[in-house]
Protein backbone atom coordinates (compact mmCIF):
# COMPACT_ATOMS: atom_id res chain seq x y z
CA UNK A 1 0.00 0.00 0.00
CA UNK A 2 1.51 3.00 -1.41
CA UNK A 3 1.37 6.68 1.28
CA UNK A 4 -1.44 8.03 -0.52
CA UNK A 5 -3.06 4.35 -0.34
CA UNK A 6 -2.15 3.86 3.32
CA UNK A 7 -3.01 7.68 4.75
CA UNK A 8 -6.39 8.29 5.73
CA UNK A 9 -7.38 11.39 4.53
CA UNK A 10 -7.43 10.07 1.24
CA UNK A 11 -9.81 6.87 2.55
CA UNK A 12 -14.10 7.89 1.54
CA UNK A 13 -15.51 9.39 4.45
CA UNK A 14 -16.99 6.64 6.13
CA UNK A 15 -14.00 5.10 6.60
CA UNK A 16 -12.32 8.29 8.32
CA UNK A 17 -15.65 8.64 10.12
CA UNK A 18 -15.40 5.09 11.81
CA UNK A 19 -11.62 5.78 12.15
CA UNK A 20 -12.12 8.61 14.01
CA UNK A 21 -14.92 6.93 16.52
CA UNK A 22 -12.67 4.20 17.47
CA UNK A 23 -10.07 6.73 18.39
CA UNK A 24 -13.03 8.79 20.38
CA UNK A 25 -13.65 5.98 22.30
CA UNK A 26 -9.73 5.71 23.49
CA UNK A 27 -9.59 9.21 24.28
CA UNK A 28 -12.70 8.68 26.46
CA UNK A 29 -11.53 5.64 28.29
CA UNK A 30 -8.14 7.74 28.35
CA UNK A 31 -9.87 10.62 29.96
CA UNK A 32 -11.13 8.44 32.54
CA UNK A 33 -8.57 6.93 33.71
CA UNK A 34 -6.25 9.81 33.45
CA UNK A 35 -8.25 13.46 34.19
CA UNK A 36 -9.29 14.63 37.54
CA UNK A 37 -11.42 17.12 35.63
CA UNK A 38 -12.88 14.71 33.06
CA UNK A 39 -13.51 12.45 35.57
CA UNK A 40 -15.22 14.76 37.56
CA UNK A 41 -17.11 16.00 35.07
CA UNK A 42 -18.69 12.41 33.64
CA UNK A 43 -19.43 11.86 37.42
CA UNK A 44 -21.68 15.12 37.84
CA UNK A 45 -23.21 14.54 34.70
CA UNK A 46 -23.62 10.58 34.89
CA UNK A 47 -22.25 10.16 31.83
CA UNK A 48 -21.60 6.39 30.48
CA UNK A 49 -18.46 6.25 28.25
CA UNK A 50 -19.68 3.26 26.91
CA UNK A 51 -22.29 4.68 25.80
CA UNK A 52 -20.65 7.20 23.90
CA UNK A 53 -19.51 5.16 20.64
CA UNK A 54 -20.06 7.58 17.70
CA UNK A 55 -19.46 11.25 16.97
CA UNK A 56 -23.29 12.61 17.12
CA UNK A 57 -23.16 10.90 20.57
CA UNK A 58 -21.05 13.71 21.81
CA UNK A 59 -24.06 16.12 21.97
CA UNK A 60 -24.75 14.18 25.49
CA UNK A 61 -21.67 15.65 26.92
CA UNK A 62 -20.88 19.11 28.28
CA UNK A 63 -18.43 21.76 26.39
CA UNK A 64 -15.22 22.54 27.82
CA UNK A 65 -14.64 26.22 27.99
CA UNK A 66 -11.44 28.50 28.01
CA UNK A 67 -12.77 29.70 31.57
CA UNK A 68 -12.33 25.70 32.92
CA UNK A 69 -8.98 25.18 31.63
CA UNK A 70 -7.81 28.26 33.60
CA UNK A 71 -10.08 27.60 37.02
CA UNK A 72 -8.94 23.75 37.05
CA UNK A 73 -5.61 24.14 34.96
CA UNK A 74 -3.89 21.49 36.52
CA UNK A 75 -6.64 19.30 37.25
CA UNK A 76 -6.36 19.06 32.74
CA UNK A 77 -3.12 16.80 33.76
CA UNK A 78 -3.04 13.57 32.43
CA UNK A 79 0.37 12.50 33.65
CA UNK A 80 2.81 13.20 36.25
CA UNK A 81 4.39 15.98 36.04
CA UNK A 82 7.57 15.20 35.58
CA UNK A 83 6.45 13.47 32.08
CA UNK A 84 6.28 17.10 30.84
CA UNK A 85 9.00 18.23 28.77
CA UNK A 86 7.85 21.43 27.38
CA UNK A 87 5.22 24.25 29.01
CA UNK A 88 3.65 26.50 26.33
CA UNK A 89 0.66 29.53 27.49
CA UNK A 90 -1.93 30.75 25.77
CA UNK A 91 -4.44 33.87 26.23
CA UNK A 92 -6.83 33.17 28.59
CA UNK A 93 -10.79 34.37 29.43
CA UNK A 94 -9.82 35.84 32.17
CA UNK A 95 -7.08 37.64 31.74
CA UNK A 96 -4.24 35.10 33.30
CA UNK A 97 -2.43 32.99 30.76
CA UNK A 98 -3.79 29.20 30.26
CA UNK A 99 -0.55 26.95 30.36
CA UNK A 100 -0.40 23.81 28.63
CA UNK A 101 2.11 21.03 29.26
CA UNK A 102 3.57 18.77 26.56
CA UNK A 103 4.98 15.14 27.40
CA UNK A 104 7.23 14.00 24.68
CA UNK A 105 4.46 11.96 22.84
CA UNK A 106 3.02 15.01 22.61
CA UNK A 107 5.82 16.75 20.48
CA UNK A 108 6.00 13.92 18.66
CA UNK A 109 1.97 14.55 17.54
CA UNK A 110 2.90 18.46 17.22
CA UNK A 111 6.00 16.84 14.79
CA UNK A 112 3.66 14.71 12.88
CA UNK A 113 0.58 17.21 12.58
CA UNK A 114 2.69 20.06 10.77
CA UNK A 115 4.66 17.48 8.15
CA UNK A 116 1.21 16.41 7.22
CA UNK A 117 -0.13 20.30 7.05
CA UNK A 118 3.55 21.18 5.24
CA UNK A 119 3.09 18.21 2.99
CA UNK A 120 -0.77 19.51 2.21
CA UNK A 121 1.08 22.52 1.26
CA UNK A 122 3.29 21.15 -1.43
CA UNK A 123 6.65 21.01 0.98
CA UNK A 124 8.91 17.68 0.69
CA UNK A 125 12.58 17.29 1.60
CA UNK A 126 14.82 19.27 -0.27
CA UNK A 127 12.76 22.52 0.75
CA UNK A 128 14.32 25.40 2.25
CA UNK A 129 11.51 27.06 4.76
CA UNK A 130 12.41 30.43 6.70
CA UNK A 131 10.68 31.16 9.11
CA UNK A 132 9.26 34.60 10.03
CA UNK A 133 7.80 33.46 13.81
CA UNK A 134 9.12 33.23 17.52
CA UNK A 135 9.96 30.02 19.18
CA UNK A 136 10.24 31.57 22.40
CA UNK A 137 7.97 33.49 24.75
CA UNK A 138 6.24 30.30 25.43
CA UNK A 139 4.78 30.06 22.17
CA UNK A 140 4.00 26.73 20.86
CA UNK A 141 3.32 27.23 17.25
CA UNK A 142 7.24 28.16 16.02
CA UNK A 143 8.43 24.84 17.79
CA UNK A 144 5.43 22.69 15.96
CA UNK A 145 6.51 24.69 12.48
CA UNK A 146 10.55 23.68 13.35
CA UNK A 147 9.84 19.73 14.60
CA UNK A 148 7.51 19.46 11.38
CA UNK A 149 9.97 20.72 9.15
CA UNK A 150 12.71 18.53 10.54
CA UNK A 151 10.37 15.68 10.66
CA UNK A 152 9.35 16.33 7.11
CA UNK A 153 13.30 16.07 6.24
CA UNK A 154 13.05 20.27 4.83
CA UNK A 155 16.05 22.93 5.75
CA UNK A 156 15.04 25.46 8.35
CA UNK A 157 16.04 28.73 8.85
CA UNK A 158 14.95 30.45 11.96
CA UNK A 159 15.14 34.32 11.27
CA UNK A 160 12.21 35.17 14.03
CA UNK A 161 9.64 37.74 13.38
CA UNK A 162 9.98 41.18 12.39
CA UNK A 163 13.18 43.00 11.17
CA UNK A 164 12.99 43.26 7.15
CA UNK A 165 16.32 43.73 6.56
CA UNK A 166 17.33 40.55 8.54
CA UNK A 167 14.71 38.47 6.43
CA UNK A 168 16.07 40.03 3.31
CA UNK A 169 19.84 39.30 4.03
CA UNK A 170 19.23 35.97 5.19
CA UNK A 171 17.01 35.37 1.67
CA UNK A 172 19.60 36.79 -0.27
CA UNK A 173 22.58 34.70 1.39
CA UNK A 174 20.90 31.08 1.63
CA UNK A 175 18.10 31.04 -0.97
CA UNK A 176 14.82 29.69 0.48
CA UNK A 177 11.79 28.94 -1.22
CA UNK A 178 9.23 29.30 1.56
CA UNK A 179 8.88 32.07 3.72
CA UNK A 180 6.12 31.03 7.08
CA UNK A 181 4.73 34.29 8.49
CA UNK A 182 1.79 36.76 9.38
CA UNK A 183 0.31 37.46 6.12
CA UNK A 184 0.32 41.66 6.54
CA UNK A 185 3.97 40.79 7.31
CA UNK A 186 4.79 40.50 3.61
CA UNK A 187 3.61 44.32 2.84
CA UNK A 188 6.30 45.17 5.41
CA UNK A 189 8.83 42.81 3.59
CA UNK A 190 7.98 44.20 0.19
CA UNK A 191 7.39 47.63 1.27
CA UNK A 192 11.88 47.36 2.56
CA UNK A 193 12.54 46.26 -0.82
CA UNK A 194 10.82 48.51 -3.04
CA UNK A 195 12.19 51.50 -0.70
CA UNK A 196 16.20 49.46 -1.02
CA UNK A 197 15.85 48.25 -4.54
CA UNK A 198 15.67 45.24 -3.90
CA UNK A 199 14.26 43.11 -6.41
CA UNK A 200 12.17 40.51 -4.29
CA UNK A 201 10.35 39.30 -7.74
CA UNK A 202 13.36 37.60 -8.64
CA UNK A 203 14.48 36.33 -5.53
CA UNK A 204 14.69 32.50 -4.16
CA UNK A 205 10.79 32.77 -2.77
CA UNK A 206 8.03 30.77 -4.28
CA UNK A 207 5.88 30.16 -1.48
CA UNK A 208 4.30 32.02 1.43
CA UNK A 209 2.65 29.83 3.91
CA UNK A 210 0.25 32.52 6.07
CA UNK A 211 -0.46 31.90 9.76
CA UNK A 212 -2.91 33.99 12.28
CA UNK A 213 -4.11 36.14 9.74
CA UNK A 214 -6.92 35.06 6.35
CA UNK A 215 -6.02 34.97 3.13
CA UNK A 216 -9.35 34.13 1.45
CA UNK A 217 -12.92 34.44 1.42
CA UNK A 218 -15.81 32.61 1.99
CA UNK A 219 -16.07 31.52 -1.80
CA UNK A 220 -12.20 30.59 -1.11
CA UNK A 221 -11.18 33.66 -3.72
CA UNK A 222 -8.39 35.53 -2.37
CA UNK A 223 -9.10 38.43 0.29
CA UNK A 224 -8.07 41.57 -0.18
CA UNK A 225 -5.05 41.03 1.77
CA UNK A 226 -4.06 38.24 -0.55
CA UNK A 227 -4.66 40.08 -3.62
CA UNK A 228 -2.60 43.22 -2.46
CA UNK A 229 0.23 40.48 -2.00
CA UNK A 230 -0.54 38.62 -4.90
CA UNK A 231 -0.25 41.50 -7.18
CA UNK A 232 3.03 42.34 -5.86
CA UNK A 233 4.56 39.26 -5.82
CA UNK A 234 3.29 36.44 -8.11
CA UNK A 235 4.07 33.81 -5.32
CA UNK A 236 2.35 30.72 -3.91
CA UNK A 237 -0.07 31.77 -1.00
CA UNK A 238 -1.21 29.22 1.82
CA UNK A 239 -3.56 29.80 4.90
CA UNK A 240 -3.52 28.00 7.75
CA UNK A 241 -6.08 27.84 11.00
CA UNK A 242 -4.48 26.41 14.43
CA UNK A 243 -4.06 26.65 17.77
CA UNK A 244 -2.49 25.42 21.05
CA UNK A 245 -5.32 23.94 22.41
CA UNK A 246 -6.10 22.03 19.32
CA UNK A 247 -2.28 20.99 18.66
CA UNK A 248 -3.32 20.52 15.34
CA UNK A 249 -3.35 22.70 11.97
CA UNK A 250 -6.08 22.97 8.90
CA UNK A 251 -3.66 24.05 6.07
CA UNK A 252 -4.65 24.01 2.29
CA UNK A 253 -4.09 22.23 -0.53
CA UNK A 254 -2.97 23.75 -3.86
CA UNK A 255 -6.40 24.24 -4.51
CA UNK A 256 -6.92 26.50 -1.56
CA UNK A 257 -10.59 25.40 -0.72
CA UNK A 258 -10.57 25.23 2.83
CA UNK A 259 -8.41 24.23 5.45
CA UNK A 260 -7.88 20.01 5.32
CA UNK A 261 -8.52 18.32 8.63
CA UNK A 262 -6.05 15.21 9.96
CA UNK A 263 -8.62 12.95 11.14
CA UNK A 264 -6.76 11.02 13.39
CA UNK A 265 -5.58 14.26 15.57
CA UNK A 266 -8.84 16.07 16.01
CA UNK A 267 -12.02 15.60 15.80
CA UNK A 268 -14.40 18.93 14.98
CA UNK A 269 -17.87 19.45 15.70
CA UNK A 270 -19.90 22.99 13.95
CA UNK A 271 -21.97 24.12 17.07
CA UNK A 272 -25.16 26.65 16.06
CA UNK A 273 -27.00 29.26 18.76
CA UNK A 274 -28.51 26.31 20.03
CA UNK A 275 -25.12 24.43 21.17
CA UNK A 276 -26.55 21.53 18.97
CA UNK A 277 -24.38 20.68 15.68
CA UNK A 278 -25.87 22.11 12.14
CA UNK A 279 -25.48 20.65 9.08
CA UNK A 280 -22.66 20.59 7.14
CA UNK A 281 -21.86 24.05 5.01
CA UNK A 282 -23.27 25.66 7.67
CA UNK A 283 -21.60 28.77 9.91
CA UNK A 284 -21.30 27.94 13.75
CA UNK A 285 -18.54 27.22 16.50
CA UNK A 286 -15.52 25.25 16.21
CA UNK A 287 -15.85 22.46 18.61
CA UNK A 288 -12.36 20.28 18.78
CA UNK A 289 -11.76 16.83 20.96
CA UNK A 290 -7.89 16.09 20.23
CA UNK A 291 -7.33 12.87 19.53
CA UNK A 292 -3.80 11.16 20.48
CA UNK A 293 -3.18 13.82 23.17
CA UNK A 294 -1.17 12.41 26.27
CA UNK A 295 -0.39 15.28 28.57
CA UNK A 296 -3.63 17.91 28.49
CA UNK A 297 -6.39 16.38 25.88
CA UNK A 298 -9.78 17.87 25.64
CA UNK A 299 -13.09 16.83 25.04
CA UNK A 300 -15.33 19.09 23.64
CA UNK A 301 -13.55 22.34 23.50
CA UNK A 302 -14.99 25.46 22.51
CA UNK A 303 -13.01 27.78 20.28
CA UNK A 304 -14.79 30.22 20.08
CA UNK A 305 -14.12 30.38 15.96
CA UNK A 306 -16.92 30.88 13.70
CA UNK A 307 -16.60 28.68 10.43
CA UNK A 308 -17.96 25.85 8.12
CA UNK A 309 -17.37 22.16 7.32
CA UNK A 310 -17.22 21.54 3.44
CA UNK A 311 -17.66 17.76 3.24
CA UNK A 312 -17.37 16.71 0.06
CA UNK A 313 -13.89 15.51 -1.55
CA UNK A 314 -11.05 17.62 -2.50
CA UNK A 315 -9.50 18.09 -6.26
CA UNK A 316 -6.39 16.72 -4.08
CA UNK A 317 -7.63 13.08 -3.31
CA UNK A 318 -8.24 13.67 -0.21
CA UNK A 319 -11.49 12.81 1.08
CA UNK A 320 -11.52 14.31 4.98
CA UNK A 321 -13.39 17.77 5.09
CA UNK A 322 -12.48 20.83 5.65
CA UNK A 323 -13.15 24.35 7.10
CA UNK A 324 -13.99 27.22 5.47
CA UNK A 325 -12.03 30.50 6.59
CA UNK A 326 -12.43 32.05 9.32
CA UNK A 327 -15.35 34.58 9.71
CA UNK A 328 -14.43 36.01 13.08
CA UNK A 329 -14.83 34.99 16.74
CA UNK A 330 -18.15 34.20 18.28
CA UNK A 331 -18.06 36.82 21.16
CA UNK A 332 -16.17 39.45 18.95
CA UNK A 333 -19.38 39.44 16.94
CA UNK A 334 -20.48 43.19 15.95
CA UNK A 335 -23.84 44.71 15.60
CA UNK A 336 -22.96 48.16 13.70
CA UNK A 337 -26.05 50.23 12.90
CA UNK A 338 -28.14 47.07 11.76
CA UNK A 339 -25.37 45.16 10.50
CA UNK A 340 -23.99 42.15 11.84
CA UNK A 341 -19.71 41.70 11.29
CA UNK A 342 -16.43 40.51 12.67
CA UNK A 343 -13.29 42.33 13.29
CA UNK A 344 -11.57 40.41 10.22
CA UNK A 345 -14.26 42.65 7.47
CA UNK A 346 -12.78 45.59 9.46
CA UNK A 347 -8.97 45.12 9.49
CA UNK A 348 -9.41 44.02 5.79
CA UNK A 349 -10.34 47.17 4.49
CA UNK A 350 -7.84 48.89 6.78
CA UNK A 351 -4.80 46.26 6.15
CA UNK A 352 -5.31 47.24 2.28
CA UNK A 353 -4.97 51.19 3.07
CA UNK A 354 -1.94 52.15 1.39
CA UNK A 355 -1.67 55.32 3.50
CA UNK A 356 -2.58 53.49 6.96
CA UNK A 357 0.60 52.85 9.32
CA UNK A 358 -1.36 51.04 11.86
CA UNK A 359 -4.89 50.65 13.63
CA UNK A 360 -6.55 49.61 16.50
CA UNK A 361 -10.30 48.43 16.21
CA UNK A 362 -12.33 49.49 19.68
CA UNK A 363 -15.85 48.51 20.22
CA UNK A 364 -18.36 49.68 23.35
CA UNK A 365 -21.72 50.35 24.37
CA UNK A 366 -23.75 53.47 23.14
CA UNK A 367 -25.57 55.44 24.84
CA UNK A 368 -28.41 53.63 23.48
CA UNK A 369 -27.04 50.45 24.08
CA UNK A 370 -26.29 49.32 20.72
CA UNK A 371 -22.55 48.74 19.68
CA UNK A 372 -20.23 51.36 19.01
CA UNK A 373 -17.26 51.02 17.07
CA UNK A 374 -14.26 53.72 17.36
CA UNK A 375 -11.27 53.04 14.99
CA UNK A 376 -8.22 55.15 15.94
CA UNK A 377 -5.65 55.04 12.95
CA UNK A 378 -2.31 55.64 12.77
CA UNK A 379 -0.96 57.22 9.19
CA UNK A 380 2.43 56.68 7.45
CA UNK A 381 1.76 59.94 5.85
CA UNK A 382 -0.74 62.84 5.41
CA UNK A 383 -2.83 62.31 2.30
CA UNK A 384 -3.76 65.29 -0.02
CA UNK A 385 -7.82 64.76 0.59
CA UNK A 386 -9.44 64.43 3.81
CA UNK A 387 -8.12 60.78 5.61
CA UNK A 388 -11.16 60.57 7.78
CA UNK A 389 -13.93 60.39 4.61
CA UNK A 390 -12.03 58.37 2.75
CA UNK A 391 -11.88 55.67 5.52
CA UNK A 392 -15.35 56.00 6.25
CA UNK A 393 -16.45 55.79 2.19
CA UNK A 394 -14.07 52.66 1.72
CA UNK A 395 -15.77 50.96 4.51
CA UNK A 396 -19.43 52.09 3.52
CA UNK A 397 -18.08 50.19 0.32
CA UNK A 398 -17.03 47.00 1.84
CA UNK A 399 -19.42 46.08 4.48
CA UNK A 400 -22.15 48.85 4.00
CA UNK A 401 -21.46 50.66 7.16
CA UNK A 402 -18.80 52.96 8.62
CA UNK A 403 -17.39 53.04 11.96
CA UNK A 404 -16.29 56.37 13.66
CA UNK A 405 -12.66 56.77 12.95
CA UNK A 406 -10.53 58.85 15.37
CA UNK A 407 -6.73 60.10 13.32
CA UNK A 408 -4.00 59.52 15.52
CA UNK A 409 0.19 59.67 15.55
CA UNK A 410 1.21 55.91 14.84
CA UNK A 411 3.39 55.51 18.29
CA UNK A 412 -0.51 56.34 19.97
CA UNK A 413 -1.59 53.32 18.63
CA UNK A 414 1.37 51.69 18.89
CA UNK A 415 1.30 52.77 22.66
CA UNK A 416 -2.21 51.28 22.86
CA UNK A 417 -1.90 47.89 20.37
CA UNK A 418 1.18 47.12 21.63
CA UNK A 419 0.84 46.33 25.90
CA UNK A 420 3.45 45.31 27.71
CA UNK A 421 4.19 41.40 27.94
CA UNK A 422 2.31 41.16 24.72
CA UNK A 423 3.80 38.78 22.27
CA UNK A 424 1.74 40.15 19.48
CA UNK A 425 0.29 43.26 18.30
CA UNK A 426 -3.63 44.05 19.64
CA UNK A 427 -6.11 45.24 16.76
CA UNK A 428 -9.41 44.66 18.46
CA UNK A 429 -9.94 45.59 22.26
CA UNK A 430 -14.20 44.93 23.27
CA UNK A 431 -15.14 47.28 26.14
CA UNK A 432 -18.91 46.08 25.72
CA UNK A 433 -20.59 45.69 29.38
CA UNK A 434 -21.58 41.49 28.67
CA UNK A 435 -24.98 40.38 30.57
Amino acid sequence: MNRIESDIEYRPAEEIKAYQELLLRKALLYLKKHSVFYRRMFDCYGIRIDRIRHIEDLVRIPFTEKKDLQLFNREFLCCPAEKVIDYVTTSGTLGDPVTFGCTEKDLQRLAYNEKKSFMCAGLHPGNIVQLMTTMDKRFMAGLAYFLGIRELGASIIRVGNGIPELQWDTIRRMKPDTIMCVPSFILRLIQYAEEHGIDYRSSSIRRIIGIGEGLREQDFSLNLLGRRIKEKWDVDLFATYSSTEMGSTFSECEYGCGGHVHPELIIVEIIGPDNLPVPDGEYGEIVITTLGVEGMPLLRFRTGDIAAKRPEPCRCGRCSYRLTPLIGRKNNMIKLKGTTLYPPALNDVLDNTSYVDNYMVMVQDSESGTDEVIVKVGLKYVPGFDAEKDLKDRFRSRIRVAPRIEILSSEQVREIGFPAQSRKPVKFIDNRKRS
